[in-house]
């Protein structure tokens, strides 16, 4: 068994304080910018003891540009936890990276909140978990 074959989720996922993250009570335009900033397509919602609530990614946003009938600035202006996906997948942190990977791939997503008694650890975004185990 080679060293990439034990390596788990931990060991490449982006650590709490990089990962994206913001309050419910984050205004919508706030949470783009966070995005932005993180340069991925996701943000983690947590609470103030650090429980992820939820995460918005930019699937979220498409699909609530094409439903909400609302201007887009009032849109901006609403709480990012009106337009997130409640109760997203989550791995734990010692599961090895190469089941995780298989988990993403056959759930079609790029990142997973990381977690423990859902408590947010981290992200586990797919590009840097296929570079490790190449």
């Amino acid at each position: 068994m080679s060293i990439k074959d034990k390596l788990s989720v931990n060991d490449v996922m982006i650590k709490f304080e990089e990962t994206p993250k913001s309050s419910s009570r984050t205004l919508l335009k706030e949470a783009f910018d966070i995005m932005d900033r993180h340069r991925l397509g996701i943000v983690c919602i947590i609470n103030e003891k650090g429980l992820l609530q939820g995460i918005l990614t930019d699937g979220d946003i498409r699909r609530m540009l094409t439903k909400v009938q609302k201007p887009i600035a009032a849109l901006l202006g609403d709480d990012v936890i009106k337009y997130c996906t409640l109760n997203p997948f989550t791995i734990q942190s010692d599961i090895l990276l190469k089941d995780a990977i298989t988990m993403m791939q056959e759930k079609q997503i790029w990142d997973i909140p990381v977690t423990k008694n859902n408590h947010l650890l981290g992200l586990l975004h797919l590009h840097p978990a296929i570079k490790t185990l190449l």
